[in-house]
């Protein structure tokens, strides 16, 4: 897009960089350059990144709250509106309506392509069903990323984004994954890294590769294949690793593998023995795993005897 060629009043979806400033493309500087209205998810995070690329917020300091004055935002007072999932209810028709009178819109997150684990399907459903046009401005994108760099299948893959904070919640979505072929891609938050690896080496059991990728194309990047056992470890034994942005890889079940060689769910069957009689535990393990319910009460047997 040239500077010279009058802009398209639409809805436009910028991705920036997830790190490294040096992945701002040219068209999205262009972009966020000459739109009326850039709507990101903290008004402080983006505006640090759109002066050091000189782009102008029309020199008024940006109000990051829900109500904040409609007609100095319409009259260019203020180009940087704060949109998040506090606020998304009341700003998007908002946003709509300034699109609609010939005003073009940039929606940006903190990091990265907006609407990957980030505030904006209700804006941009709304923009559909408003007959808007909405055009991605492509870039960064920290779950991609990560699946470039993870040496795992890349043919198949699900993004599962953040799993629940809460450890049942957590356990019950990655007992439905246990079984799927595709490679999959979480984020994680740092306070919840090591809980969170220990129930997938639980639930996927410790011998499914893995790639944990940490603060990726920043100085302290980490990328680091493994199984989910030895990954464990390597978190636990370097706080360093417990810090930054998080995106972990995670291999599909080998559709190739033995299933009838049920030793593999033995860290679950074990953990289901602390609670539960032999009988049930064997239940509920086939429930979980789709294993045979008789031959998981062997397998039980076998561990209660050890």
């Amino acid at each position: 897009m040239s500077t010279s060629t009058a802009m398209q009043a639409c809805l436009y979806i910028v991705a920036t960089p997830i790190g490294n400033l040096s992945d701002m493309t040219p068209h999205a500087i262009d972009v966020l350059k000459q739109v009326a209205i850039i709507a990101c998810e903290d008004t402080r995070t983006s505006g640090k990144l759109l002066s050091h690329f000189g782009i102008d917020t029309k020199g008024s300091q940006a109000d990051d709250s829900d109500d904040a004055d409609t007609n100095s935002k319409r009259t260019g007072h203020n180009k940087l509106w704060a949109y998040h999932e506090h606020n998304s209810a009341i700003q998007t028709p908002k946003i709509i309506e300034m699109i609609e009178q010939g005003h073009s819109v940039a929606l940006i997150s903190d990091a990265g392509t907006p609407l990957v684990s980030d505030p904006g399907y209700q804006l941009v459903q709304a923009a559909h069903a408003a007959n808007v046009t909405v055009s991605p401005v492509v870039g960064a994108s920290a779950a991609i990323a990560a699946l470039s760099v993870a040496g795992l299948p890349s043919d198949r893959f699900s993004f599962i984004g953040f799993l629940p904070a809460k450890t049942h919640g957590r356990q019950k979505q990655l007992t439905a994954l246990q079984s799927r072929t595709e490679t999959l891609i979480f984020y994680e938050a740092p306070h919840r890294i090591i809980a969170s690896l220990e129930d997938m080496a639980t639930i996927f059991g410790t011998e499914r590769e893995v790639t944990f990728c940490r603060e990726l194309t920043k100085t302290f990047e980490t990328v680091h294949k493994s199984t989910l056992g030895s990954l464990v470890e390597f978190v636990k034994a370097d706080d360093n690793q417990q810090r930054g942005e998080i995106v972990i890889v995670i291999a599909g079940v080998d559709v190739a593998q033995d299933t009838d060689d049920i030793s593999i769910h033995d860290k679950l069957l074990q953990r289901l023995l602390e609670d539960l009689s032999v009988k049930k535990a064997a239940a509920l393990g086939s429930d979980i795993t789709g294993a045979k319910k008789n031959a998981l009460y062997q397998r039980l047997l076998t561990l209660q005897a050890k």
